[in-house]
């Protein structure tokens, strides 16, 4: 039987770790077997933060309707139930560039909410 010879594949698969740690510091961008775990901690972490990013922009929404909506004498939980009242289908993302974007249209948006909210909580 013929000697197999791995050191092309090895080195290979090395390299393309170390490449991959380029930038990271000390030893993580050096030695193969930190670079390595570096490598598969950083894998970990990018899958967890996709996740997390959607979280915080999602808080960050929340945010700056509730600051919008407090300037006008409600809160975020009336508000967000108004627009339930209404079938009003508008994400969070979408009014809170409205808040920002173009407060006359929130303000508009919000001056038709709140004689219905005060009905509907009048009629409780």
């Amino acid at each position: 039987m013929t000697r197999v010879k791995r050191g092309i594949v090895a080195r290979k698969r090395r390299k393309k770790i170390l490449n991959y740690t380029k930038g990271f510091r000390g030893a993580a961008s050096k030695l193969f077997r930190t670079a390595n775990q570096r490598y598969m901690k950083a894998l970990k972490l990018s899958f967890v933060n996709r996740r997390k990013k959607k979280r915080d922009f999602r808080s960050l929404w929340i945010s700056r309707l509730n600051a919008a909506v407090r300037k006008n004498g409600l809160n975020y939980n009336e508000f967000i139930f108004a627009l339930k009242i209404c079938n009003i289908n508008l994400n969070r993302k979408t009014l809170s560039q409205i808040s920002i974007c173009d407060p006359q249209t929130f303000n508009l948006l919000y001056d038709t909410l709140k004689p219905l909210l005060i009905k509907h909580l009048n009629t409780k």
